[in-house]
């Protein structure tokens, strides 16, 4: 049969087919369980807003996602499986701020480029940092860290979760955007971090607010100055450090969901638009707020569009601040 004897709709079908390649695997997707890569610990603050995640987007999209925890490596180890996957949008991977934009400026060597490796699929959660101190101590405001720290630099220590954590790097930005010096005490992990803050071995420490939260409620440690460009639902009382002292302060973390670079965009759409929906839901923004977290609603150009901000912003602060990983 010639092309011209060709029947018209079957040839527009094959023309259409052969120009959205991954059009057909996006109707069908999901059609198995989803892996979502958390290069984090079973309990971490990612793995938290994760499995919450996990839990609507199985609800919705049909398929079971699996939450895989791989932390180690200062996040690379999750992060790596994430890049090098199969890019069919079966493998996925939770992203915070620390893995694709403060993280890369510490390790001396990664195996992966952040900016090109991955494709950004959607924002899934901001939160507040909340800056607090010992009540051991007697700061009951950011301006008297301020004033006490300008009179006796080097003198005030302040607890993060680890080196390059967003608690480390906010801190560092406060320090330089406050002209301050005051002297970091990492931990490993942030629970360790706030048993010394309340007990008074270290003055400060600057934590992310579904950790800190808790213990500033129940007055075991005194909430100075949450991190974000606002005030945060979960504590209304408590001003942001651009209010209390340093104007133009904001330092807020965020977390994501990537795919390898390769998955075909139809895909990317799809899961997107499914991520978006369970973000929506009333259950789910139920059990955000009990933790602080605010949901996302982004594109993917927007999600990508804060990873290259993000990570230009805290490239700047690390290199100031001269902070690495080994």
């Amino acid at each position: 049969m010639s092309v011209a004897r060709f029947p018209r709709f079957l040839l527009a079908a094959a023309c259409l087919a052969l120009a959205a390649p991954g059009a057909a695997p996006a109707q069908d997707y999901p059609s198995r369980p989803i892996r979502l890569v958390v290069p984090q610990a079973p309990g971490s603050s990612s793995d938290t807003i994760a499995r919450i995640v996990a839990l609507e987007l199985s609800r919705i999209a049909g398929q079971q996602v699996v939450v895989d925890n791989r932390p180690g490596g200062a996040l690379t180890i999750g992060m790596e499986i994430v890049a090098r996957a199969t890019p069919d949008g079966y493998t996925i991977g939770y992203a915070p701020v620390g893995a694709l934009a403060i993280g890369p400026h510490m390790l001396k060597k990664m195996s992966y480029n952040v900016l090109k490796d991955f494709q950004p699929v959607a924002q899934t959660a901001s939160n507040h940092m909340l800056l607090a101190a010992s009540p051991k101590h007697p700061f009951g405001s950011v301006r008297q860290v301020i004033d006490y720290a300008k009179k006796n630099p080097g003198k005030l220590f302040f607890a993060s979760s680890g080196n390059g954590t967003p608690g480390h790097v906010g801190m560092e930005l406060f320090k330089t955007m406050s002209g301050t010096q005051i002297t970091h005490v990492p931990y490993k992990g942030g629970a360790a971090g706030i048993a010394d803050l309340i007990g008074g071995q270290v003055q400060l420490m600057m934590e992310g607010l579904n950790s800190i939260t808790p213990h500033a409620r129940a007055g075991r440690v005194r909430a100075l100055g949450v991190t974000g460009p606002k005030r945060s639902p979960a504590l209304p009382d408590v001003p942001t450090i651009a209010e209390a002292g340093v104007p133009g302060y904001e330092a807020t973390t965020w977390n994501g969901i990537v795919v390898p670079a390769g998955v075909p965009r139809p895909i990317v759409t799809k899961l997107n638009a499914t991520i978006n929906q369970a973000l929506a839901t009333p259950t789910l923004r139920k059990r955000f707020a009990a933790i602080g977290a605010e949901p996302g609603n982004t594109t993917p150009e927007q999600f990508a569009d804060l990873i290259r901000k993000e990570h230009a912003k805290w490239g700047e602060v690390v290199k100031r601040s001269g902070a690495r990983i080994e």
